[in-house]
C-alpha cells in the first residue's frame, strides 16, 4: 500500500471578498475575485499533497472546459487525478463564496447530482482504493457510495477518515463502524449520539464535544475523533483528550479550516505519527488557512512553523 485517497466532492470556486452583505435590492461592492479549484474532496486532496503524501482524488466532474481547468490544476498541484470520473452531459459543480469584513463565510452551491459519486463509480476505482494505505472520505455524498469506498479501503487494512457526519439512514452505523477517524461539527457528533441538540447553540463547549466524542468512540470502536467547537478544536483518542483554541489572530475567511485540519491530521496517521503529534499538526493548519479568502490550502512549512510554535 502506497498511497492516500480522497473520496469527495470537486467543484469550481468563485470567491467574492466583501465587507458586508448587501440587504434586499442593494448592492456590495466586491473587494476581491478569486476562481479556484474547490469543493471539500478538492481541498483536502491538495492539502495532502502540501503536506508531502502522494494523494490520488475520487470524485465526479462534467464533460465541460471547467472540468477540464480544474483537473489541470489538480495535476499541477500534485494530485493524481485519473480515479477522477468525467460524467458525460453534466455540469461541474459550482460554489460561490462569499467572506465578510468579519471573516463568516456565505455559501451559494450549484451540486447536481450528476456529479454525486455512486456505487459504481466506487467500484471502477476498487483497485485504487484497495491499494490505499489511508483514505479521507467525504460525507457530502451519498451514503452508498461513502461506504463502498470504505469497505475496499478496509478491506486491506487501510485507515479510513470520515469527514463530516452520516445522516440517519440505512447506512450511517455501518459507516461509523468502518472508521478509523471522526471529523466532524459538535452538533453533528451529539444527533449521532442521540443527545438532543435543539437547544445546543448556548450549551457546545468543550465537556459536551469530548463527552460526544467518547460516546462515538464507544459505541463505534473509533480510534480518534475531531470536533469543532465555538474557538476551539476538541480531540479525543483511546488515551487522551486536548482542546486546543484556535490559534489564528487574522481570520479572513474560515471556509477551509475544517478541511485543513482534516488533511493534516491524515498525514500525520497515515505515516504512523501519534495522535499528539497530529493534533498538533491539525490545529496549525487550519489557522493557516483561514488567514486568506476562499478555502483552498496553502500550508507551506513556514506558514505551519509560525502556528506550531503558538500550539505549546
Amino acid at each position: 500500500m502506497s498511497s492516500t485517497v480522497v473520496v469527495g466532492q470537486i467543484s469550481r470556486d468563485l470567491v467574492l471578498s466583501v465587507d458586508a452583505l448587501p440587504g434586499a435590492r442593494e448592492t456590495a461592492r466586491v473587494l476581491r475575485r478569486r476562481e479556484v479549484l474547490g469543493g471539500k474532496g478538492a481541498n483536502i486532496a491538495v492539502a495532502l499533497a502540501q503536506l508531502g503524501l502522494p494523494v490520488s482524488l475520487l470524485g465526479v466532474v462534467g464533460d465541460d472546459h471547467v472540468a477540464a481547468t480544474l483537473l489541470n490544476r489538480a495535476r499541477r498541484d500534485g494530485v493524481d487525478v485519473e480515479p477522477v470520473v468525467r460524467r458525460e452531459g453534466a455540469t461541474t459543480g459550482l460554489t460561490v463564496d462569499v467572506p465578510d469584513a468579519h471573516g463568516d463565510w456565505h455559501y451559494l452551491e450549484h451540486l447536481p447530482p450528476e456529479v454525486q459519486l455512486t456505487e459504481d463509480d466506487v467500484a471502477s476505482a476498487a483497485p485504487t482504493l484497495r491499494a490505499a494505505r489511508c483514505a479521507v472520505i467525504q460525507l457530502r455524498q451519498p451514503t452508498a457510495a461513502a461506504l463502498a469506498a470504505a469497505t475496499l479501503v478496509r478491506e486491506t487494512g487501510g485507515l479510513v477518515v470520515l469527514d463530516g457526519a452520516p445522516p440517519e439512514g440505512e447506512h450511517r452505523d455501518a459507516l461509523l463502524a468502518a472508521a478509523d477517524v471522526l471529523r466532524t461539527g459538535t452538533r453533528q457528533a451529539c444527533r449521532l449520539t442521540g443527545t438532543d441538540a435543539s437547544d445546543l447553540d448556548a450549551d457546545l463547549d468543550a465537556d459536551l464535544a469530548l463527552g460526544a466524542a467518547h460516546a462515538l468512540m464507544d459505541r463505534h470502536g473509533i480510534a480518534l475523533v475531531a470536533l469543532g467547537v465555538p474557538g476551539a478544536d476538541a480531540f479525543a483518542w483511546a488515551t487522551g483528550s486536548r482542546v486546543v483554541p484556535h490559534l489564528a489572530t487574522r481570520v479572513v475567511d474560515t471556509t477551509g479550516a475544517a478541511d485543513a485540519l482534516c488533511a493534516a491530521l491524515t498525514s500525520v496517521l497515515c505515516r504512523g505519527g501519534d495522535a499528539e503529534e497530529a493534533v498538533d499538526l491539525a490545529v496549525a493548519a487550519a489557522a493557516a488557512t483561514v488567514e486568506h479568502p476562499g478555502g483552498r490550502p496553502n500550508l507551506t512549512p513556514r506558514r505551519l512553523r509560525r502556528f506550531l510554535a503558538a500550539v505549546g
